[in-house]
């Protein structure tokens, strides 16, 4: 792959899911010259291809295996932290699963000010970029590039877990991404033929072959390069120990992450001014929002000691998905369980050589971190404090969803695989032990969201129309932008929120060109 063109109409940075969706669609406009920069390599390691694999891409060459500052309300722990350095970005990495949460995450969008963002008009998008046959056909796609599937045949724990949950109450659900995601079901899953359906595979890959699109990886950003106050028209990047140039003739677009755009943000002088001054760079934009509004779903793994042999994983380990409420009195479901069928210990304990796990999520979090600079040397890693359990709320979720994890293991045909606990054990009991076990064990579901957050308050990074706050033709299109995080995982939603922006990138560039041939 080369640099090709020196300037382009467009450049992304950033391949992960949204930039490589943004790549592909963009590029179908034989006219328009598209430029994809990542930091990362081609996804030619074999293990990203593998479903069953995936734990082995955790701390590898494809991921930043990047860690947290001490979580003073998690026990001052250092939490491992990673995300996809690689085409296909965290989706090239991540567990494959395909939800996209509820109709109420992405109507508390447009409530917030976020005009278009509501689930009626969302929608289109998620079946336009989707091949999903199974479930309501009224709600899902079938013509889109990526392929969704349901475990066939599922594995038996997962089976057994899900008449467990249905035996304490949960809903039998069909349809994950239907009209409710409440109950308990199969995770729709992006593999096809057996092989992981990223982002890089299902968009960017059909697209290689266009004269008009440009992919670099090994291309790390260093900074936006301004034209004018309010006008970028290119990005520094290092590759292979030089400095290289692109630039834009018309828009750039930021793909990054969550963590990765507001770190790019800080380091071209978009942020909170007392801070960008404090290490030296130059301030473009005082916009305080950057980097703020850090937040991730969590929880703390339970494991077991398996009763009888456990049968080998033909897809990724983790096929159910159980919703359900930390407190009857809720409306929505605010807890997420996975049942993976191998151990999956809390960080630095060593756990059973066999068993199976729930792994709970609290999918409303309240607490909010942040993402800054440590140095204003783009080789260094940022400084990232998502707060884990800093406000009470979190704690006593993360609680419930441990006390509910032991009720389901030993509910309906789950108990029949349960040959005890294993993690935290059955000597950890009472409200005050699970806290001290939460705050030791919790750890991420890779979901980190809205360090960019939309809206049209001062506190927004991005408008509705996802432009970058005092900037003509700057924008952000990944995970960042995300109010409040969606309740399931965020790959979908990001995939959506890529392929709506295409739209939005599409329509500006119509509209310039338009108002030039008027004039």
């Amino acid at each position: 792959m080369t640099q090709g063109r020196t300037e382009h109409d467009v450049v992304i940075v950033g391949g992960g899911s949204a930039g490589c969706i943004l790549a592909a669609r963009l590029s179908e406009d034989p006219d328009a010259r598209v430029l994809l920069l990542e930091a990362g390599g081609a996804d030619t390691k074999p293990e990203i291809h593998e479903p069953t694999a995936w734990p082995l891409l955790m701390g590898s060459e494809v991921d930043w295996s990047y860690r947290t500052t001490p979580q003073q309300s998690a026990a001052g722990r250092e939490v491992f932290f990673p995300r996809g350095k690689v085409l296909g970005g965290s989706g090239s990495i991540n567990a494959m699963v395909y939800l996209r949460g509820t109709r109420r995450d992405n109507d508390h969008w447009a409530m917030l000010g976020n005009v278009g963002w509501d689930w009626e008009s969302v929608l289109p998008a998620f079946k336009a970029l989707e091949h999903h046959p199974t479930g309501d056909p009224a709600l899902h796609g079938l013509d889109g590039p990526l392929r969704i599937s349901l475990p066939d045949p599922p594995h038996p724990i997962s089976e057994a877990a899900i008449e467990a949950a249905v035996e304490l109450g949960f809903a039998r659900n069909d349809d994950l991404n239907g009209a409710t995601i409440e109950g308990a079901g199969y995770n729709p899953l992006t593999i096809a033929d057996g092989r992981r359906q990223s982002a890089a595979q299902a968009f960017l890959a059909p697209a290689m072959g266009r004269e008009n699109l440009t992919v670099v990886t090994g291309a790390h950003a260093r900074r936006l390069l301004w034209a004018t106050e309010d006008r970028v028209d290119g990005v520094e990047y290092e590759r292979d120990g030089g400095l290289h140039v692109a630039r834009a003739a018309g828009e750039v677009v930021l793909a990054c992450g969550a963590i990765d755009t507001p770190k790019l943000l800080l380091l071209s002088g978009v942020g909170p001014a007392d801070e960008l001054t404090a290490l030296g760079v130059d301030v473009r934009i005082d916009l305080s929002g950057v980097g703020r509004n850090l937040h991730d779903h969590l929880g703390a793994p339970v494991t077991f000691h398996n009763a009888r042999p456990v049968p080998a994983g033909r897809y990724q380990f983790s096929e159910v998905g159980l919703f359900g409420k930390s407190d009857p009195a809720l409306t929505y479901p605010d807890l997420q369980f996975a049942v993976p069928h191998i151990p999956y210990p809390p960080e630095g304990v060593t756990g059973p050589a066999e068993g199976f796990a729930i792994v709970p999520s609290v999918l409303k979090p309240q607490s909010r971190g942040s993402v800054r600079l440590a140095t204003a040397d783009p080789a260094v890693a940022p400084l990232i404090d998502p707060a884990y359990l800093r406000e009470q709320a979190d704690v006593q979720a993360v609680v419930r969803s441990i006390e509910i994890s032991r009720e389901l293991a030993n509910a309906g045909p789950l108990r029949a695989w349960n040959a005890g606990e294993a993690i935290p054990g059955p000597d950890v009991s009472g409200p005050e032990a699970l806290r001290d076990f939460g705050r030791r064990a919790a750890g991420t579901w890779f979901h980190p969201s809205g360090t960019c957050r939309m809206g049209t308050d001062g506190e927004a990074v991005v408008d509705p129309a996802l432009r970058l706050r005092g900037t003509t033709n700057v924008r952000v299109v990944d995970a960042s932008v995300i109010p409040t995080v969606t309740s399931a995982n965020i790959n979908a939603p990001t995939m959506m929120i890529a392929w709506r922006a295409a739209d939005l990138v599409r329509s500006a560039g119509a509209s310039r060109t338009t108002t030039a041939a008027a004039g």
